[in-house]
């Protein structure tokens, strides 16, 4: 499939998690997989093989590259999700945050992680950064104050030209 001169896919982050991440937890549109695969970047893959990976009508991106990850089974059961490779670890930066719809509501969690090589706590940081978006499950009563639920993420891979 040829993608039009000019053509970058460059979502919002509502779009990400309100179109993209929504539609893919449902399993309406399976045509998004030519712009975002599903692919677990952790374990089995380092940062520099996900270009050559990204979706068939973002393989000329140079910039970001967008990826569907499969929850791990022991997040599903609630405990802390792993984020190794074989030669080092994505590490989370800041404070997560949330990300908003047009109409101010609150739809998702964003949170920002760069990969260092080698273990724990001695890695070296490299020019690589993920953005992780998380859907929120919608309550079937908006009144209840309930700690949000997550049901599944999308990431956003970067190279940076150079560390912050």
């Amino acid at each position: 499939m040829a993608v039009a001169i000019g053509f970058r896919f460059f979502p919002t982050e509502e779009e990400l998690v309100s179109f993209y991440l929504r539609n893919q937890l449902q399993g309406t549109r399976q045509d998004m997989h030519l712009v975002i695969p599903v692919l677990n970047i952790f374990y089995d893959l380092e940062p520099w093989d996900l270009p050559k990976l990204a979706g068939e009508l973002c393989k000329g991106d140079v910039e970001q590259w967008f990826y569907f990850i499969p929850r791990q089974e022991r997040e599903a059961r609630g405990g802390r999700a792993s984020r190794t490779t074989a030669s080092g670890y994505w590490k989370a930066t800041g404070s997560s945050g949330f990300v908003y719809s047009s109409d101010d509501r609150v739809i998702g969690m964003k949170k920002t992680m760069v990969f260092y090589k080698g273990k724990a706590p001695n890695g070296r940081k490299t020019k690589w950064k993920m953005n992780e978006y998380r859907a929120i499950e919608a309550l079937s009563d908006p009144y209840v104050a309930a700690p949000p639920k997550f049901v599944s993420s999308l990431c956003c891979i970067e190279q940076l030209s150079s560390i912050r």
